[in-house]
C-alpha cells in the first residue's frame, strides 16, 4: 500500500477538462484585425506615404510634366507635418527621404539631359525652406508649452490660495459664533455682579470686566461681519434714502460731546441694504470721533456725483499721515496719533466700511492732510427712477410695503 501511494504522489497530475462552454472562452481575434487596430493610428501617414510614392513614379514616368507632382510632394509633406507634429528625429528623418527621392530623380534626369542643372538646385532650397519652418514651429510649440504650464502653476496658486482664504473665513465664521454664546454669558454675570455689589472696589472691577467683554463682543461681531462680507445672503437689497441715513446717524451719536454739523443732504435713493449700511456710517463716524476732542467739528453730508451717492463724514481732527493713506483700509491698522480712546476701536471699522461699499458695488476714499482732519466718502450707485420701478416690480415693493428700520450696529 505504502508503494502505491508513493507511485500516486510522483505521478503528474492529469489535466483538468474544460467543462465551460463555447461562450465561456474569448473569441480569437484575427491577426489582420490586430493588425489593422495597431495601424490605425498611423492611417494618416501611411496615406501620405502612398501619396508621395505615386507622386514619386509620376515624376519619374513623365519628366516634362515633375513639376507638378514634385510640388504636391513637399507642399502635401507641409500639411501632414501641420497635422500630425512628429518629433525632431522621424522629421529629420522623412526630410532626408523626400529630399534624397525628389532630388535623386531630378539629378538622373539632369544626367540624362532631361531636365536642367539649375532646376536641381530647387530641391536643397525647398528642404531648408521646411527645415526653417519645422525649427520656428517646434520653437513655437515650446514656447506655448511653457506657457500652459505657467497657466497651470498660476491656477494651482489660485486654487490653493481660494481654498486657504475660505478656510480662513470659515474659521473666522466659527470662532465668532463659538466665541459669542459664553462672552454673553460673561457679560450678563457681570451686569449682575455689578448690580448686586454693595463694596465700591467690587463695583468697579465689575464695570471693567463689563466693559472688557461688551468690547469683545463688538470685536467677535465685527470678525463675523467682515467674515460674511460677499456670500450670497450678506445683503438684503431695499430702496434706502440717503438723507434719512444720515439723519438718523446724528441722532444715535448727538450726545458725542462734538460740534455736530448737517452738510448737503441730497435727496438720493439707492438700491441696498440698510442696516448694512448704518454700520459702514456707524463706523466711519466712530472713527471721526476717535481722532477728534470735545468741541471739534464733525459734519455728516450726502451728495449726488455721476449718478452716485457720495456719503461723507468729515471732521477737524488730526487728520491721517501720509504714509498710512496707501493702507488705512487694512484689517487691525490703526492710524497714529488717537486723540480720543473713548470709542476704543479695533482696526477693523474701516475694513468694514470698504466691505459693505464694495458690497453694493461701490467704493471708499479718504481726503486728509496731517493735522488739518480728514474726509471719508462713501461712494454708492444711486438708483434711477426707472430702475426703482423694475426692482420694486422684482422684489415686491409697494405702496402698502412697510419701511425698514434699520437697527444699531452693535
Amino acid at each position: 500500500m505504502r508503494t502505491q501511494d508513493l507511485v500516486r504522489r510522483h505521478q503528474p497530475l492529469a489535466p483538468v477538462p474544460d467543462v465551460g462552454g463555447p461562450r465561456d472562452r474569448p473569441a480569437a481575434v484575427p491577426w489582420p484585425r490586430r493588425g489593422l487596430r495597431r495601424l490605425r493610428p498611423f492611417a494618416l501617414d501611411i496615406a501620405w506615404a502612398g501619396f508621395a510614392g505615386l507622386n514619386l513614379a509620376a515624376m519619374r514616368l513623365f519628366p516634362a510634366w515633375q513639376t507638378v507632382p514634385f510640388l504636391a510632394i513637399w507642399v502635401s509633406l507641409t500639411v501632414i507635418y501641420g497635422f500630425r507634429l512628429w518629433r525632431l528625429q522621424p522629421t529629420i528623418l522623412t526630410l532626408a527621404a523626400v529630399t534624397l527621392a525628389t532630388g535623386g530623380i531630378i539629378g538622373v534626369q539632369v544626367i540624362k539631359g532631361q531636365q536642367d542643372a539649375d532646376y536641381l538646385a530647387e530641391v536643397p532650397l525647398i528642404a531648408l525652406m521646411f527645415l526653417v519652418m519645422v525649427l520656428h514651429g517646434r520653437r513655437r510649440l515650446a514656447a506655448t508649452q511653457e506657457r500652459l504650464t505657467a497657466m497651470e502653476q498660476v491656477q494651482r496658486v489660485s486654487q490653493e490660495n481660494l481654498r486657504l482664504l475660505e478656510q480662513q473665513r470659515q474659521f473666522l465664521v466659527d470662532a465668532s459664533h463659538e466665541l459669542g454664546t459664553p462672552i454673553t454669558v460673561a457679560l450678563g454675570h457681570a451686569e449682575l455682579i455689578e448690580q448686586a455689589a454693595t463694596d465700591q472696589d467690587v463695583a468697579a472691577d465689575a464695570r471693567v470686566v463689563t466693559g472688557e467683554l461688551a468690547r469683545l463682543r463688538r470685536l467677535t461681531n465685527r470678525l463675523l461681519l467682515l467674515a460674511s462680507a460677499g456670500t450670497p445672503g450678506f445683503l438684503h437689497v431695499a430702496p434706502v434714502a440717503t438723507d434719512s441715513l444720515i439723519l438718523g446717524a446724528l441722532e444715535r451719536w448727538g450726545h458725542v460731546p462734538r460740534h455736530w454739523r448737517l452738510g448737503e443732504a441730497a435727496e438720493a435713493t439707492v438700491p441696498g441694504d440698510a442696516d448694512r449700511l448704518v454700520v459702514a456710517l456707524d463706523a466711519l463716524l466712530e472713527n471721526a470721533v476717535a481722532h477728534t476732542e470735545p468741541g471739534d467739528r464733525i459734519e455728516v453730508s450726502v451728495r449726488l456725483e455721476d449718478k452716485n451717492a457720495v456719503i461723507a463724514v468729515a471732521d477737524s481732527g488730526c487728520g491721517v499721515p501720509s504714509a498710512d493713506l496707501d493702507h488705512i483700509f487694512g484689517r487691525f491698522t490703526r492710524a497714529e496719533p488717537y486723540r480720543s480712546r473713548e470709542a476704543g476701536g479695533f482696526g477693523l471699522g474701516l475694513p468694514i466700511v470698504q466691505a459693505i461699499a464694495e458690497a453694493h458695488h461701490g467704493s471708499v476714499r479718504v481726503h486728509s492732510t496731517s493735522g488739518q482732519g480728514a474726509t471719508f466718502e462713501m461712494v454708492i450707485p444711486a438708483a434711477t427712477e426707472l430702475a426703482c420701478r423694475v426692482r420694486a416690480r422684482r422684489w415686491g415693493w409697494g405702496r402698502g410695503a412697510r419701511s425698514r428700520t434699520p437697527a444699531r450696529a452693535g
